[in-house]
């Protein structure tokens, strides 16, 4: 009987990726909060119709847009919201397959040298990891690799960044346009003193544009933003991870060597900006050593 062919290391580059999958944290995390916050009112004997406004949902969410708008490029408030949508479905994917295939990789080039792995590189999907292997083939100095690989994630964490801000800035404006709704429902109000119960009925539709846009800020827009952040962080180690196992393929490590390298970044938490900051704090005193006594001579 003839023998079954092996799979092969271009098996697992052309393999495809899982699609993203739903964000159960995130989904979850506003259910509960809606149904707390709502159970909570109907225990209270209060109706969802109380504080179902739709006059105050728009003047909140509208003039939050519009202070967002005005306080940030346009492109990078329409990047933001297509980021958004990654709040509630993740697409990252397991950092085992990818040390599987880059050791796939690193041991063909061991054996076979760089050049054998040209074909291989453009039929990989991850764009990053394609860029990385295809200039390690092109013969691309090691130092260049790297310079080049950390400036693009460098760039993208910076956009990355500004997109999140688009949401803390929303959360930072939201409550206090609830304030400017209510106070145009109180001026209502007070059209209408001489009926107290419509005083009445008037101040608690007035207070409901406060409701929202405290809730808009707190359940939603900063929410997103950290969501947002820790999405960045997780991509940045795994781009991390690429620069590594293409840096160990150029040097010729031993595959079992990289292994051991790359397998140090399953379950680590990201913390390139605390490394950076401390490296920070330690150059500042190193910059005006003080001298030590001379001794006195007799």
């Amino acid at each position: 009987m003839p023998e079954e062919p092996k799979p092969t290391t271009p098996a697992k580059a052309d393999a495809p990726k899982s699609g993203s999958k739903l964000d159960l944290a995130s989904i979850g995390g506003l259910a509960v909060a809606l149904l707390g916050i709502l159970g909570g009112l109907l225990i209270e004997g209060g109706k969802l119709k109380d504080v179902a406004q739709f006059t105050a949902a728009m003047i909140v969410l509208g003039g939050t847009a519009g202070a967002v708008l005005v306080s940030t490029p346009l492109p990078v408030a329409i990047g933001a919201l297509r980021r958004f949508a990654g709040v509630f479905r993740d697409n990252s994917q397991p950092l085992g397959g990818l040390i599987e295939e880059v050791i796939g990789y690193a041991t063909k080039a061991r054996k076979n040298g760089l050049v054998s792995l040209e074909q291989e590189a453009d039929r990989i999907q991850d764009p990053f990891l394609k860029k990385a292997l295809n200039l390690a083939v092109d013969g691309t100095d090691l130092q260049e690799i790297r310079k080049m690989l950390e400036l693009e994630i460098e760039m993208e964490e910076n956009h990355a960044e500004a997109e999140a801000r688009v949401f803390e800035s929303a959360g930072g404006y939201a409550p206090t346009i609830g304030i400017i709704g209510a106070v145009l429902g109180l001026i209502q109000v007070m059209k209408n003193l001489a009926n107290i119960e419509e005083v009445g009925h008037g101040i608690a539709v007035a207070f409901v544009a406060t409701v929202y846009g405290v809730g808009a800020a707190n359940l939603v827009f900063l929410p997103a933003a950290s969501k947002i952040k820790a999405r960045i962080s997780g991509e940045v180690h795994r781009k991390e991870l690429i620069v590594e196992a293409v840096s160990g393929i150029v040097e010729g490590l031993n595959p079992k060597v990289i292994r051991l390298k790359l397998e140090a970044y399953q379950g680590a938490v990201p913390a390139k900006k605390a490394a950076k900051e401390k490296k920070g704090s330690k150059e500042a005193p190193n910059e005006a050593p003080k001298k030590s006594p001379e001794p006195v001579k007799a």
